[in-house]
């Protein structure tokens, strides 16, 4: 059993443990609860990951909340598991990894790997949905009444066996306290169904394979998630395998999915390999890139008018106090500043939910300034070059602030739908045609932010 470590991310201590000394970092992702110790007491699952280690750097975690990692109020967000994990990956000392997600763990990894994709060097989806509830453009998930349904039976039976129950029974329910508490698991499950990262799936360029069981038994939908994930991440490889077991570690074809894991890691790696340095670990923004980026535009209502007013030797220093405060915002939530053009600013933020908090931060801020100022954001794929941030993103960053009123801070439903669990209110603001860019927008405002 290998030893339990802790990394420190935001102040919470996440449990992780590092097994094999191959020369390809992997990162196994999980869905649901774990623990980095008990599972370890499983044979099955403690036999595949030693099969992993033998070719691999294997890091294992627990999400905060469950399993040997802190307690926490609340539920963690998709932006939050994505620190934790490069806190955990920065304490192992691993510069690159390729990540392995499994189950709701997918959509993190998803989203990991295209926010940093200097840290990632391949992605492998295995029992994976970009969404977990129905829509009408996603009509093979589950309705929100059948989730309901399913986790108030799953609270109240969770941790509990039968009297007459068998040994397996027992130690899965064993595990199941020694893991994570029923309302844990119940918030955990009510937060995965409200995300969607299907508009960031086309912003994933780092090799990237899916696996999917046609009869899954745990996720009826992943068949259908599975593909749509494939269909939208450019050259995606997709392996369709019979069999109805959710753990990639279960079933006849247990070794098959190994055999691809092996493979997969071993090509992304060749392509892509750690270089293990001390300093910085995230790409500095002088480096071309694509990623996917939070956008921030934010400008000041009526800034003529009130020119006007004060005169353009008070209106400078006006000026100059709004600047200090934006600037200190963007500080405070890990905001960098890409832009600034007269009243406004243009920045970006590799967290939605941190860019949400700083333009509310911003609004309340400069009112004691006399000022009220508009902000807008979008999370989509940009390009940097040469420092310089461009893309279509960025167009509708801007065109979502210029739709927003005096005070307002409006996202666009991409913000809104990776931000599930933030504690953030939302008024939906109906659907806007953003000049110069295709198709409708449905827009949010901010409402409240805990």
């Amino acid at each position: 059993m290998p030893e339990v470590r802790y990394a420190k991310s935001g102040g919470v201590n996440i449990a992780y443990s590092v097994v094999g000394d191959g020369p390809i970092d992997l990162a196994f992702v999980p869905g649901f609860v774990t623990n980095v110790q008990l599972d370890w007491e499983d044979e099955a699952r403690g036999e595949w990951y030693r099969r992993i280690a033998s070719f691999s750097r294997l890091i294992l975690c627990d999400k905060r909340g469950v399993g040997l990692s802190d307690r926490v109020s609340g539920v963690p967000t998709l932006e939050t598991r994505m620190d934790d994990l490069r806190a955990v990956l920065d304490a192992a000392e691993s510069d690159r990894a390729v990540i392995l997600g499994v189950c709701e763990g997918g959509q993190m990894s998803a989203l990991y790997a295209a926010t940093y994709p200097n840290r990632v060097a391949g992605l492998c989806l295995f029992g994976s949905s970009p969404r977990w509830l129905w829509s009408p453009d996603f009509p093979w998930a589950r309705t929100r009444d059948a989730w309901e349904q399913q986790i108030s039976t799953l609270e109240s039976t969770w941790g509990r066996a039968d009297d007459d129950a068998d040994e397996d029974a027992r130690a899965d329910a064993r595990y199941e306290r020694l893991s994570a508490s029923p309302g844990a698991v119940a918030g955990l499950l009510r937060m995965n169904i409200e995300i969607d990262v299907r508009p960031i799936l086309r912003s994933i360029r780092v090799p990237t394979l899916v696996i999917q069981r046609v009869d899954d038994r745990f996720a009826d939908l992943s068949v259908h998630g599975a593909r749509y994930i494939a269909e939208h991440v450019p050259q995606a490889q997709y392996l369709e395998l019979d069999g109805s077991e959710h753990a990639p570690w279960l079933d006849e074809n247990a070794d098959l999915v190994f055999d691809e894991v092996r493979r997969f890691a071993a090509s992304a790696w060749s392509e892509h390999p750690a270089e293990r340095t001390e300093p910085d670990r995230l790409l500095p923004l002088s480096l071309d890139r694509r990623m996917l980026t939070t956008i921030l535009f934010t400008d000041i209502v009526s800034s003529t008018d009130k020119a006007a007013e004060a005169g353009d030797l008070r209106w400078r220093e006006i000026l100059g106090d709004h600047h200090s405060v934006v600037r200190g915002e963007l500080e405070r939530f890990r905001g960098h500043e890409i832009d600034t053009a007269g009243d406004g600013f243009f920045a970006s933020f590799d967290g939605p939910a941190r860019a949400i908090r700083c333009a509310c931060a911003i609004v309340h801020s400069v009112r004691e300034l006399d000022l009220e100022v508009r902000a807008g954001l979008h999370t989509g794929e940009c390009e940097l070059v040469n420092g310089k941030m461009g893309g279509i993103a960025v167009h509708i960053g801007a065109r979502v602030a210029r739709q927003a009123g005096p005070g307002e801070v409006l996202v666009s439903s991409t913000v809104k739908d990776l931000v599930a669990g933030a504690g953030i209110d939302f008024e939906d603001r109906g659907v806007a045609t953003l000049k110069g860019v295709p198709g409708e927008w449905r827009l949010f405002a901010v409402v409240g932010s805990q």
